[in-house]
């Protein structure tokens, strides 16, 4: 039995009075289009002054964004620009991404944990492919016929690239090591030039230049994995990610259209390729149709993204990619985000 103290009641009806008067007085001014007092109107959501993502020649789907201006279209009605900056491989995306010179960057799975596990600090957020856009090449009528076969030889790759870590996940997996091969580090595109005039006895490629080595010179792909290509990834500043987590959805909601026109249009979407890669279309169409997977494992980061990533974690250490007090477990718990792509892709 609860005993009720006479004052503590009159007290409390008084103290509710007042509360009801005071929601009363809200309420009408309110409906008048005024704020109570000691309040203010809700701020407006906030929105960046401009847009800054990269391009790519390994990333169709930027290539049809930059060609139609549909992200430029959809943002114009907030005042927001855009701004497109042209990334040669996952190297360059990074390094737009590490200065604040880019907001976005499109690059290989394996370079951005790289990334992040050397303090980049940002966020993967969409899968944009799942290709096989590296092998290890050979030229035409070469000697070397097996990854064994690479002992003590020159090899042309682009470091902290998807075509750098699936040379060194071959090689592991041949009972080789950084140590048993001499890696000359060039851009991709140099290093198809190194290949075909012999400065080089073996290249780890990128299409499209990879499939252009192949139709133009014959050389030959000497080993392929599609399983050591860590997807295609969007990445973006984990401080826009914070700031303007709406627009990073928006992003993505233009990149899942890029993607699906392609799927539709693939013809077009080879014409684009080839036109800003300066490529035959033959060898675009190569690109698109044989080693690059858009309707499979795409979309937000995913288990199988993970287990990609998974697996390069020793290679980062035992080949000393990064600092010796360098956690690459730690930055692949911090590196996935599915959240805005699985908000995206629902739209």
């Amino acid at each position: 039995m609860f005993i009720t103290n006479p004052r503590t009641t009159r007290s409390a009806l008084a103290a509710s009075a007042l509360t009801a008067g005071a929601l009363a007085s809200a309420l009408v001014l309110s409906a008048c289009g005024a704020s109570p007092a000691g309040t203010q109107n809700a701020a407006p959501a906030a929105k960046p002054a401009e847009i800054r993502l990269d391009y790519a020649t390994y990333n169709p789907s930027s290539l049809v964004l930059k060609e139609f201006g549909w992200l430029e279209e959809d943002l114009a009605k907030d005042g927001v620009a855009v701004k497109w900056l042209f990334s040669a491989g996952s190297n360059k995306a990074n390094e737009l991404v590490s200065s604040n010179a880019s907001d976005f960057g499109s690059t290989a799975g394996a370079a951005a944990l790289l990334a992040r596990t050397n303090g980049v600090p940002l966020k993967t957020i969409y899968i944009y492919s799942k290709p096989e856009w590296t092998a290890l090449v050979v030229p035409k009528d070469s000697p070397i016929k097996s990854v064994a076969d690479l002992q003590g030889k020159k090899i042309a790759a682009t470091r902290g690239t998807d075509p750098f870590f699936f040379l060194l996940r071959s090689l592991r997996e041949a009972g080789l090591g950084q140590g048993d091969v001499e890696i000359v580090n060039l851009q991709h595109a140099d290093g198809r030039l190194a290949l075909e005039r012999g400065q080089v006895d073996a290249w780890a490629g990128l299409d499209p230049h990879m499939a252009n080595a192949e139709l133009n010179t014959g050389a030959t792909l000497l080993y392929r994995n599609i399983d050591f290509n860590t997807f295609g990834t969007l990445n973006v500043r984990e401080e826009f990610l914070q700031k303007y987590p709406d627009y990073v959805k928006r992003v993505i909601a233009q990149y899942e259209r890029a993607r699906n026109w392609i799927l539709e249009n693939p013809d077009k979407a080879a014409e684009i390729l080839a036109r800003e890669a300066k490529l035959d279309l033959a060898i675009a169409r190569k690109q698109l149709t044989e080693r690059t997977v858009l309707d499979k494992d795409v979309g937000p980061p995913n288990d199988k993204l993970r287990a990609a990533l998974e697996a390069v974690v020793p290679i980062l250490l035992s080949e000393k990619l990064v600092p010796a007090d360098a956690d690459p477990k730690a930055a692949l718990a911090q590196l996935l985000d599915a959240d805005a792509a699985i908000a995206a892709v629902r739209r």
